[in-house]
């Protein structure tokens, strides 16, 4: 119940539509009552036990037995005066006109609801992206991708079918089960507490019915996570999956998988099915007693209730049936969907360590320069850097360079504080790095990854990614320096051409050119290069290399490098290995103390 609230405190915006919703059920609860309640006199008169009453009292609108006693006496008038016909007649037209202002208000009702369902969906929704975009990388690299769209697609579908197509039951049935039970104890105050005494039994019985559906329901959405992350996998993968002829090993991976989310659904569905027939016997089985105990005071010595009376009675408690098949049938639902709530919570409260100090300042501008002190960092308990200590100058060029996994990248994270370190120190300007804004860190940084990262988006829109409202002439001055206008305009519509899921439509130096370009644009003080040219052929390695060297103009520059051809004229080389830096100088000095990195030049000559 208390993890549902949370998901009830998305309404508070939206109140003014829900006090509407709640007033329009009121409304048409009461029509509906006074629908039925006519049944009474209507059955009176058809069995002819209708006392007529032919005096009049005065009408109070606050005394419901006074209301009774005027409209009997107005029945009883045109009996006398046109017949019975006439008074049935007139009771019809009644109901008719009473049913019209009933449907009419339930209408409303629902149309005040439809802003309440789908505005709390998409505040969920928007919640739920803000809260996966503020999160560390190191958060992305625990969970598995697949689970974590499935959280935010299917699992917020769930809430949306689940729990929000069940407010309007929440929001109108109780309403309607309160004013029927008020009409029953005015109508019969013994039998209304004998049904009272029932109908907790018959709730009882359907919440145990519903006792297991929530952990259930979490495994299957698991499950579903385990299935996006195969089809992510195997979309991503198809190339590897047909070069190996490993598509009977994939196909047979998934299908079994998605057999036992199927087996999962199959007893979620059945246990959730089980809410309407088992209500509906429960129902009929209170209407019964109910019947029978009813029929014992009117059949007894003392006659406590007239049998029109118990008719009505009954008319008026089978309008309660209704609403509470609905609210057991939204129990399930929302039971279903619980598991999805809990799920959604866990990004939702899941700690972010990167937090930015309470009064950091801003920093416009890099004047001097970087510097790493004793600095050590660990993924969970797993050792990555040790002891670094670097000093980069405005200006520089620093090239890390080392075997694989020896924490190059790791070491440049930790800049723009994509994690924050263990112990020591990373100094800019003099200041430490967690006593500035970090928009302004991440602002005095430009990016170009050994993978260059593009969007589903048009040429233009990826370049001027990240700065709002770039002009033409600076997307095309930028594109210019990275060596990538010309390939543009060879391109069908230029640079309003799509690109296509993560650049697919282009080469892999074209799409490192528009990455460079994108850097351009911003034109960032501090310069990280990861390997930007690892992966490309000869030609695009010397078009990327030379847009490299335009953007390198002038900047400070931090550059991962395998191929060490590139970084020759470096100020700085730091030679890396197993987390620490065990060698440090220009190209020239590193190759005559004859030690690590010597060892690498000469493994690439040769």
């Amino acid at each position: 119940m208390k993890d549902f609230l949370k998901i009830l405190k998305y309404i508070i915006p939206y109140k003014s539509y829900a006090l509407l919703n709640v007033f329009f059920n009121i409304l048409s609860t009461i029509f509906s009552l006074f629908s039925f309640a006519l049944a009474i006199p209507f059955l009176g008169i058809l069995f002819k036990t209708q006392s007529l009453i032919t005096e009049k009292i005065p009408l109070d609108i606050t005394s419901i037995s006074n209301i009774q006693y005027n409209f009997n006496y107005w029945l009883s008038k045109i009996i006398i005066d046109n017949g019975e016909f006439q008074a049935l007649l007139s009771i019809g037209i009644i109901v008719i006109i009473a049913t019209l202002f009933k449907t009419a208000t339930m209408y409303l009702a629902n149309h005040f609801m439809v802003p309440i369902r789908n505005g709390v969906v998409r505040d969920i929704r928007n919640k739920l992206f803000d809260k996966a975009i503020s999160l560390p990388i190191s958060y992305f690299s625990d969970e598995k991708k697949g689970n974590i769209i499935s959280r935010m697609t299917s699992d917020v579908q769930e809430i949306e079918w689940g729990i929000m197509s069940s407010l309007e039951m929440i929001f109108r049935d109780p309403i309607k089960i309160i004013m029927f039970l008020g009409a029953m104890v005015f109508l019969s105050w013994q039998l209304t507490i004998f049904v009272l005494i029932l109908l907790p039994v018959v709730g009882l019985l359907i919440g145990l019915a519903g006792k297991s559906l929530r952990k259930t329901s979490m495994i299957g959405q698991k499950q579903m996570g385990n299935i996006m992350t195969q089809i992510d996998e195997m979309i991503g993968g198809l190339r590897i999956v047909k070069a190996f002829n490993a598509e009977n090993h994939i196909s047979g991976r998934f299908k079994k998988t998605n057999e036992e989310y199927t087996s999962l659904m199959n007893k979620i569905n059945r246990k959730r099915f089980l809410a309407s027939p088992l209500s509906e016997f429960l129902a009929t089985t209170a209407v019964v007693v109910i019947m029978w105990y009813g029929g014992t005071m009117i059949l007894g010595d003392n006659t406590q209730m007239s049998s029109q009376a118990l008719i009505g009675y009954l008319v008026i408690f089978s309008q309660i049936i209704a609403p509470a098949k609905t609210l057991s049938s939204s129990w399930y639902n929302i039971k279903k969907a619980m598991a999805s709530v809990d799920r959604i919570n866990d990004i939702l409260v899941a700690p972010n360590p990167i937090v930015e100090k309470q009064g950091a300042e801003r920093i416009d501008n890099f004047s001097d320069s970087i510097e790493f002190k004793n600095v050590c960092f660990s993924y969970s308990d797993h050792p990555v850097l040790n002891d670094i200590n670097i000093k980069v100058k405005k200006g520089q060029t620093v090239a890390l360079v080392g075997q694989s996994g020896s924490g190059k990248s790791t070491l440049v994270d930790l800049i723009p504080r994509f994690y924050d370190i263990n112990s020591g120190e990373i100094i800019i300007d003099g200041k430490n790095v967690k006593d500035f804004k970090l928009s302004d860190i991440r602002n005095l940084i430009g990016y170009v990854n050994q993978t260059p990262i593009l969007f589903n988006d048009s040429i233009f829109n990826n370049i001027a990614f990240g700065k709002a409202n770039a002009g033409e002439t600076e997307v095309i001055e930028a594109a210019r320096v990275a060596n990538a206008h010309d390939f543009i305009c060879e391109i069908e519509n230029s640079y309003n051409s799509n690109i296509g899921d993560s650049g697919c439509k282009l080469s892999g130096g074209q799409k490192q050119r528009l990455s460079i370009a994108r850097a351009v644009l911003k034109n960032p003080p501090i310069l990280i290069l990861d390997e930007a040219t690892s992966s490309l052929d000869t030609e695009s390695e010397k078009l990327v290399q030379e847009a490299l060297e335009n953007l390198m103009k002038s900047r400070t520059s931090i550059v991962i490098a395998h191929r060490l051809s590139t970084i020759k004229n470096a100020d700085l080389i730091c030679v890396m290995h197993e987390g620490k830096i065990v060698e440090t100088g220009r190209h020239d000095e590193l190759l005559k103390k004859k030690g690590v990195y010597y060892k690498l030049h000469n493994l690439q000559l040769s």
